[in-house]
């Protein structure tokens, strides 16, 4: 089974920094992404290398999602709570430079907290690093702005 990338992201519009899903195990995912002008955060000199830390964090997503499609679940949100160790050999992935970007699951746990060990690929380029990411089965909780998460002490 595949499935558009915008239908495993629970990301919209020019926010999608990925452009397919071409493999998906049980424990590790790649995917692709062509650089192009005009596209979001690339400047004159291309993709910042900081933003290969959110290709590597929507590679995660669309795990997540091609897994939840495939067991019929709706894609949910998930969040990058750290990055470990990112290296990146260049400033800049220019324009036009085809990415490929891995993700393999290092660790998980029942309640959606897991850790990735990431790589971006292309010719004499290479990024790496480690991501700790959480996907709750609620997300609703965390995302609806009425909801006071922190609870204030009470005195009794």
């Amino acid at each position: 089974m595949s499935w558009p990338i915008e239908q495993l992201l629970p990301h919209a519009g020019a926010m999608i920094l990925l452009d397919e899903l071409i493999e998906c195990e049980i424990e590790r995912v790649v995917c692709t992404r062509r650089v192009q002008r005009g596209a979001a955060f690339t400047d004159r000199d291309g993709l910042p290398a900081w933003a290969g830390i959110e290709l590597m964090a929507q590679t995660i997503a669309a795990w997540n999602g091609y897994n939840a499609r495939v067991a019929g679940q709706p894609v949910r949100p998930g969040f990058l709570l750290g990055t470990r160790s990112y290296r990146c050999n260049v400033q800049h992935f220019p324009i036009g430079t085809e990415l490929r970007i891995e993700a393999v699951r290092g660790f998980h746990d029942d309640e959606g907290m897991a850790a990735f060990i990431c790589r971006i690929e292309a010719q004499d380029m290479l990024a790496e690093a480690r991501l700790t990411v959480f996907s709750p089965p609620d997300a609703s909780v965390l995302l609806d702005p009425e909801t006071n998460i922190i609870k204030e002490p009470t005195h009794g």
